[in-house]
């Protein structure tokens, strides 16, 4: 409902997609829609709660979107808190670990039933369901440290947030190898982007940065390009930056510690994985 993820939504109801907000201050939400519909009349935009740092939340967004809908063409996720102090999830995760990626993990994974719907659909748009990761070029800093899920000691916020950010690519490089035919998966760093996720910054050091940010439009336009546009039908497992250099870490193309990360993640969330084969396991 606002930042990179306004952005994103204003271009997807630009181009005629039916935006479903999923947000966890619906006031905010609110305001958000009006504002995509004063922009652009007629757009079909839903609003949902969520929080993505309470499972049980989740749950009930993906039983509300499922009431509505029988299937899904595309999820953007956009999640990327940044807290100065440690936090954690109401399932005792350390608040970045948690809400920026396991909360998308488990997201991701509750919602491939209704991907699965669009993927096997035939005819034009259709065979075509796409997941877009929104990770950072601060994943290059990040290490995978699993004892670290539930807390750290001392607590430092770089480290949580590129941890974090290594997890979203990773876990896309994952599933763009396990996924059923029809279904991709791709991920993007927006570039230093002025939005409120700097929000708990001092303001000196906000102040010092603000000269080096772009504006949201142009990461929106990229992930909505990435999520329903016609050429970039059939891409798997890519990264995209709007701001060079475009590196991807060697600790994010390693695919032991994304199936370790991943095997693990499951456990956590409680969702069966998906096999190697692209087919989803039947809970046991």
């Amino acid at each position: 409902n606002s930042g990179i993820g306004l952005s994103m939504a204003h271009e997807l109801a630009r181009q005629g997609a039916i935006v479903c907000l999923a947000c966890r201050d619906q006031g905010k939400a609110t305001a958000a829609r009006n504002e995509i519909l004063q922009r652009t009349p007629g757009a079909q935009v839903e609003l949902y709660k969520l929080d993505l740092s309470s499972f049980a939340a989740i749950h009930a967004f993906v039983q509300a979107f499922a009431q509505r809908h029988d299937r899904l063409d595309a999820l953007i996720n956009n999640a990327g808190a940044v807290p100065m102090r440690q936090q954690f999830t109401q399932e005792g995760f350390e608040l970045q670990f948690g809400g920026n990626y396991l909360g998308p993990f488990l997201l991701t994974h509750l919602l491939m039933p209704l991907l699965q719907v669009t993927a096997d659909e035939g005819g034009i748009g259709r065979g075509d369901a796409r997941i877009v990761h929104l990770s950072s070029i601060a994943h290059n800093l990040g290490r995978i440290d699993l004892d670290t899920a539930k807390g750290r000691k001392p607590y430092r916020v770089l480290p949580a947030y590129a941890q974090s950010k290594l997890g979203n690519l990773m876990f896309s490089h994952a599933l763009a190898r396990k996924l059923p035919a029809g279904i991709t998966s791709q991920a993007m760093h927006p570039g230093g982007v002025a939005s409120p996720i700097y929000r708990e910054l001092p303001r000196w050091q906000y102040a010092v940065m603000r000269p080096f940010l772009i504006g949201p439009e142009r990461p929106g336009k990229l992930a909505a390009e990435l999520a329903i546009g016609s050429n970039r039908r059939g891409e798997n497992g890519g990264y995209f930056s709007i701001q060079h250099p475009r590196i991807v870490s060697s600790a994010a193309r390693d695919q032991a510690m994304q199936e370790t990360l991943y095997k693990q993640s499951c456990l956590w969330a409680e969702v069966s994985p998906l096999s190697a084969r692209g087919t989803i396991r039947r809970a046991a």
